[in-house]
């Protein structure tokens, strides 16, 4: 490992800068800007009247310069942090990066040893402020199960932090099927006081009912300043622990999953650490699994100073569509009924939002146990109800006919009812288990809804605003020779589209700007996000499936990248307007952030590299900056 670059600012004076940084406002001290996730910055330079004027103020290439000229490309989610005009980037190109966030100029680069890499797209890092001579720390973790804490100041490890700024998270507590099994670090930790809280990436096993055991899905806490282990939370119980009983014996022996994948957030006024968690291993056959099995897709609410246990919501019972709950836990307040309730917003794949006092997970706007289908598969015990909530609506669609198959352009709607015919698909809703051989499509399936990336929240118009998908997934289930259920998902039916072209089947709009009244529940608006450029001029107007998150600001403007159109966007956050829409070099699999630079200028960053699940053409490595011109 190594660090180089010319540093601009000691330790105790970037500590001192950033502190006052934060303090006022300026900064993008987390990935989710603030500790409940809001994505909101009470800057208000760049305004629904000037944002059309924004310029490109300047570029970052990620891909090292003395890569071999065919290298290929690599993708990235990362969200940089920004703390006293220090911009600190995690690489998939295997280095950690400060930047000067003005100009966008190199202070310090670490090479991480054996070229790992940071979490599974990057997404990332976490920013301690230090304590007790320890100083300033940008930690993150790995693809090979690691947790690194380099020096904010200069790059380098510290050396007090597990061996040599290292700590293995792969300890044989959590490898419980061997040491050899994969483990990573798939998101950024959070930073609670002096701990440094870890979800889990175990991996989503091989497909098939027997292939639920492997390494745990615990969330533990670290001593931030030495590596040390403070607590760890079963995300499956133990015997005797509470949700146990929601198990058999060998149903929660040895089972994996049930992670946190994405982000979790902090009540720091009142200590509560949220976790969203995810399904089970295997999270798409349940047949040796039977029961509602908790904590899996699943709200955790614990003591962040101890892991202690403290209460529970589940978005999905007995979970066979790998619906997770993984984006941010958000924490509100929604004003109702003449009072001002701590809220905590859980949405995920199923498009379905929940609002829960975050004291104690009761939901603020009721929630119903409806009837759902039930799983033909043999030995498949699906749960008989899930929670719907009263209010908001679903974000995104929740069913599909025959009725509304794409409708447009001639040849695409040719494609889309022979696809449908061909494959003999069963077209359902929401929590449709899938077919016994044969398909069935559940909107909005595993890419549509809202993803990892989640929402944003204006207080002062109380709304929130995310970027949400109706892009849906076939699935079914078929029975090896072996006699083994497997879901049996062929690449060239992984999603509802035209594989080819990548042209969803159903109707538009595929990708939409939603924003909801926290206050009332209600949808204020819906924006059709994104275009389609293969399509006719005049029906290009359809949305684009889009993996990324919104930012609001105190001025009302709202920044969205996420699609697979290569745009980066701008809209008013009150009405849904488009107000500004520029071309990047790739699309935006990120969320933008936005903070002030040592010339006092407002500026908007994000990440382009294309790729992710959604297929976006990988084709760039930048971190790109807009400010309105000097």
């Amino acid at each position: 490992m190594k660090t180089s670059g010319k540093l601009v600012l000691g330790s105790a004076a970037l500590a001192l800068a950033a502190t006052a940084a934060m303090a006022a406002g300026t900064d993008w001290p987390m990935v989710g800007q603030d500790q409940g996730a809001n994505r909101y910055v009470t800057l208000g330079q760049i305004t629904p009247s000037n944002v059309d004027k924004l310029k490109k103020a300047w570029s970052f290439h990620l891909r090292p310069a003395n890569l071999p000229a065919d290298a290929r490309l690599r993708m990235s989610q990362d969200i940089p942090l920004v703390i006293g005009n220090v911009m600190y980037i995690v690489s998939p190109y295997s280095q950690a990066i400060a930047l000067n966030a003005t100009t966008g100029e190199v202070i310090w680069k670490y090479d991480i040893p054996e070229n790992d890499i940071p979490s599974s797209q990057a997404r990332g890092a976490a920013y301690w402020p230090g304590a007790d001579g320890v100083p300033a720390s940008i930690i993150f973790g790995s693809v090979r199960g690691r947790l690194y804490s380099l020096r904010a100041s200069d790059g380098k490890p510290n050396t007090a932090f597990g061996e040599n700024g290292i700590v293995n998270l792969k300890t044989p507590e959590v490898m419980q099927n061997g040491m050899k099994d994969g483990y990573i670090l798939p998101s950024p930790p959070v930073v609670y006081k002096n701990l440094v809280i870890t979800g889990a990436g175990p991996g989503e096993g091989a497909g098939g009912s027997n292939h639920g055991v492997g390494p745990a899905g615990d969330t533990r806490a670290w001593d931030a300043a030495t590596g040390k282990l403070v607590w760890t939370f079963h995300t499956v119980p133990r015997p005797g622990e509470m949700g146990y009983d929601t198990w058999t014996p060998e149903g929660a022996k040895n089972r994996s999953g049930v992670n946190v994948w994405g982000y979790m957030t902090v009540d720091a006024k009142r200590g509560i650490l949220y976790m969203p968690l995810g399904a089970p291993n295997n999270d798409l056959v349940g047949t040796d699994r039977p029961g509602n099995n908790l904590f899996s897709s699943s709200l955790v609410a614990v003591d962040a100073n101890s892991g202690k246990y403290l209460w529970h919501f589940q978005v999905t019972h007995h979970d066979i569509w790998d619906m997770d709950t993984q984006t941010a836990p958000m924490l509100i307040d929604v004003k109702k009924d003449g009072r001002t309730i701590p809220a905590v917003i859980t949405v995920n794949k199923n498009a379905l939002m929940f609002i829960l006092d975050r004291t104690n997970g009761k939901p603020i706007f009721g929630v119903e146990e409806r009837a759902v289908p039930q799983s033909e598969v043999p030995g498949e015990k699906t749960s008989p109800t899930q929670p719907f909530p009263v209010k908001p609506e679903q974000l995104s669609m929740g069913a599909i006919t025959q009725e509304t198959l794409y409708k447009g352009v001639p040849e695409h709607q040719a494609f889309c009812e022979k696809y449908v015919a061909d494959n003999q698909f069963k077209l359902a809703s929401t929590y449709t288990p899938p077919g016994y051989d044969h398909w069935t499509v559940a909107p909005p399936g595993t890419q549509g809804g809202v993803n990892y990336y989640g929402g944003s929240f204006d207080p002062k118009r109380h709304l929130y605003i995310a970027n949400v998908n109706n892009l849906f997934q076939p699935m079914r289930v078929v029975k090896n020779p072996d006699g083994e259920y497997v879901n049996n998902a062929r690449p060239a039916i992984r999603r509802f589209w035209d594989n080819d072209k990548h042209l969803p089947c159903n109707q538009t709009p595929w990708g939409q700007l939603v924003a909801v009244d926290v206050n009332t529940g209600d949808v204020v608006y819906r924006k059709t996000l994104g275009i389609t450029e293969q399509f006719p001029a005049g029906q290009q107007d359809t949305g684009r499936p889009g993996l990324g998150g919104t930012t609001v600001t105190a001025s009302g403007v709202t920044f969205v990248g996420a699609t697979d159109d290569r745009r980066f966007r701008a809209f008013e956050t009150a009405t849904g307007k488009n107000l500004w829409t520029t071309t990047l070099n790739a699309s935006a699999e990120s969320t933008p952030i936005s903070y002030q630079g040592s010339d006092g200028r407002q500026f908007v960053a994000i990440t382009a590299t294309g790729g992710g699940l959604i297929g976006a053409k990988l084709e760039g490595d930048e971190v790109v900056a807009f400010a309105l011109p000097k």
